[in-house]
């Protein structure tokens, strides 16, 4: 045999093996990614006829066997979201089910295909959207109907206790709820400037900047007027959205929250909100709620608004690399198993006896 063949044939070798390596460990990867990213209940597409379109939702339901179940009905925060989340709710809806418990959540109106804009809806459409998912629900042969309950975070603080005056519910889980528009709009706005370190002078122009805005709404203004305003500069805004904002700055939640009296309540809180003011949320729910008895605080010290680790959601690549090798430890510690616990608590007759004493970790 030729000298010269033999090193080309190791060579070959080498990258023959080194090639089978690269897939075995791509394949053993793309089995973890599959694993975790596998959840212990049935999911099932469902449609929900409401005001003459369809919503197109996701119904969870556990694997137990038993032919009834209680359901927790999501209610979306801000932005154009799908049933799931993009995947993100999948770790609650398995926890759920692990407390006996189905979820049901939708593509919000023109989402993922579904009919309509959601940038047209005021917090009453989305309310009346909701009662609607909870009559087609309760119409269901393995649906519970005496143990429906609401699930909803961030702008869904306008929305729950609004779905609660419209349709009877057995509790509310509410994840880092707004209270008022205008104040969580000046609150957010503050928490922004001084994470990036502003300048008195820029703070000062975007106090200014925000207060003109204000006063576009107040009077009505159009998209266009807004632009003008602005100086030509419409800063990320678009007409679907000014006239979304138009049609809802001027929700608050404190009046509407007496609905949800004497109903158990769960208020989810995170320690590095900077989108809505916990300390204003809290003092809010227990001013209208505690005197009922029935509301349970639960903070999270080192979440984010989302709920979410801040060590994890402050890296772009932590944040995806959770995602795929470990969606359930997204979540700020302790968070995935207090809310089946409230769930569980419900049936054995518990009415949120932790509203003296919010838990912090």
């Amino acid at each position: 045999m030729s000298p010269k063949i033999q090193p080309r044939r190791r060579a070959l070798r080498i990258i023959v093996w080194s090639c089978v390596a690269v897939l075995v460990v791509a394949a053993a990867l793309a089995g973890v990614v599959l694993w975790q990213n596998s959840y212990d209940m049935d999911e099932r597409r469902v449609s929900i006829r409401h005001g003459g379109h369809t919503l197109n939702g996701v119904l969870a339901t556990p694997k137990d066997g038993r032919e009834r179940h209680g359901l927790v009905v999501y209610v979306h925060g801000d932005g154009p979201l799908d049933a799931t989340h993009d995947d993100g709710y999948k770790p609650m809806w398995e926890a759920n089910a692990k407390a006996g418990y189905a979820s049901l959540s939708w593509d919000k109106p023109g989402v993922a295909g579904a009919p309509g804009d959601w940038l047209d809806q005021s917090m009453d459409d989305r309310a009346d959207e909701a009662a609607a998912a909870i009559a087609w629900a309760r119409a269901r042969p393995d649906i519970d109907g005496d143990r429906i309950g609401l699930w909803g975070a961030s702008q869904a603080g306008w929305v729950l206790p609004k779905v609660a005056s419209r349709a009877s519910v057995s509790f509310v889980i509410a994840v880092s709820p707004a209270i008022n528009w205008l104040r969580q709009g000046r609150y957010h706005l503050l928490a922004e400037l001084r994470a990036d370190g502003a300048s008195a002078a820029r703070t000062e122009a975007e106090i200014a900047r925000s207060d003109a805005t204000r006063r576009l709404l107040a009077r009505r203004a159009t998209f266009e007027e807004y632009v003008k305003a602005m100086g030509g500069e419409a800063d990320g805004m678009t007409a679907g959205r000014w006239v979304f904002i138009s049609k809802n700055y001027t929700a608050d939640a404190t009046q509407d929250l007496r609905a949800l009296r004497g109903i158990p309540v769960l208020l989810t809180l995170a320690g590095h909100d900077i989108n809505v003011d916990t300390a204003d949320t809290e003092r809010v729910y227990r001013e209208v709620l505690d005197a009922g008895g029935a509301l349970t605080v639960r903070r999270y010290p080192d979440a984010t608004h989302s709920l979410l680790k801040r060590s994890v959601e402050q890296s772009e690549l932590s944040l995806t690399l959770t995602a795929l090798f470990s969606p359930r430890s997204l979540f700020a510690d302790g968070f995935l198993e207090d809310q089946p616990r409230f769930l569980k608590e419900l049936g054995r007759g518990s009415r949120g006896s932790g509203a003296a004493s919010p838990r912090t970790r």
